[in-house]
């Protein structure tokens, strides 16, 4: 069975000054999958997101969204088909929930009408209380900040969902609340996910396909399972040995 990929990147690499955050590679997204970048500081994960999403350009290579080179002159008019979830969320704290999570669908001309339509569906979805949508980031708890995050990468459809360590800054117990509920909704919408983290357990609780980054490279692009019993070199096995500890707590990455 031939398969549908949303995201395709060809010989691409990117270097910064002397540093090469992403080596010449070749890597493909699968639509309908959630596909997890994990590995050590400075891997290049949240570099190859940024690549995906076209906040930056490549040195080589060219990516493809839904068979669509990106460049120059489109990158902005795909970009709406791409919701982007950043680290600690990024929320504007001179907009309200309401004017964060609208700000694109206000910018390309939605009625008042279809834009409180659609955060009815999504406050719904996200178990956010609608009077939090009136309050500043200030005023919401970290978990709050997050799901009005995760409704703005969500208020246009998008196809592909790009989150970049959308849980790296809460505590654990409103991270294991978040976790659950975001598991359910990637599972509702049924959309394309690639998500970034640095815990081994999250990537197993939320990945169909891990891909474990070293100096800009792809080392092994497997699930947990295979990756802990049937390791493509000795770096795989210390990644996931240095966090056997909060495996072992998670049940296997289920918090």
């Amino acid at each position: 069975m031939e398969l549908n990929y949303i995201l395709e990147l060809s010989g691409v690499s990117k270097t910064f000054g002397q540093t090469r955050a992403v080596q010449r590679m070749d890597l493909n997204v699968e639509a309908g999958q959630t596909t997890v970048l994990i590995g050590p500081s400075g891997c290049g994960k949240s570099t190859l997101l940024r690549l995906m999403i076209g906040l930056i350009r490549p040195d080589t290579g060219t990516i493809r969204f839904e068979g669509t080179e990106l460049t120059p002159d489109n990158v902005l008019a795909l970009r709406q088909r791409m919701g982007y979830v950043i680290q600690e969320g990024g929320l504007f704290p001179h907009l309200t929930g309401y004017d964060n999570v609208s700000l694109m669908a206000q910018y390309l001309g939605w009625d008042d009408n279809r834009i409180k339509a659609r955060l009815a569906e999504l406050t719904d979805l996200t178990h956010f209380p609608t009077d939090g949508l009136d309050r500043y980031p200030a005023q919401l708890s970290g978990g709050q900040q997050q799901r009005v995050s995760l409704m703005r990468a969500l208020m246009l459809d998008p196809d592909v969902l790009l989150m970049d360590e959308p849980l790296g800054a809460l505590d654990a117990m409103i991270r294991a609340g978040l976790q659950t509920d975001l598991r359910e909704i990637f599972q509702t919408l049924g959309k394309t996910v690639v998500m970034v983290t640095h815990d081994i357990g999250e990537a197993g609780f939320f990945g169909d396909e891990i891909l474990l980054l070293r100096d800009g490279q792809v080392v092994q692009k497997d699930t947990l399972e295979t990756l802990v019993s049937s390791p493509a070199e000795a770096f795989v096995s210390d990644f996931i040995n240095a966090q056997r500890s909060p495996l072992e707590t998670l049940g296997g990455g289920e918090s």
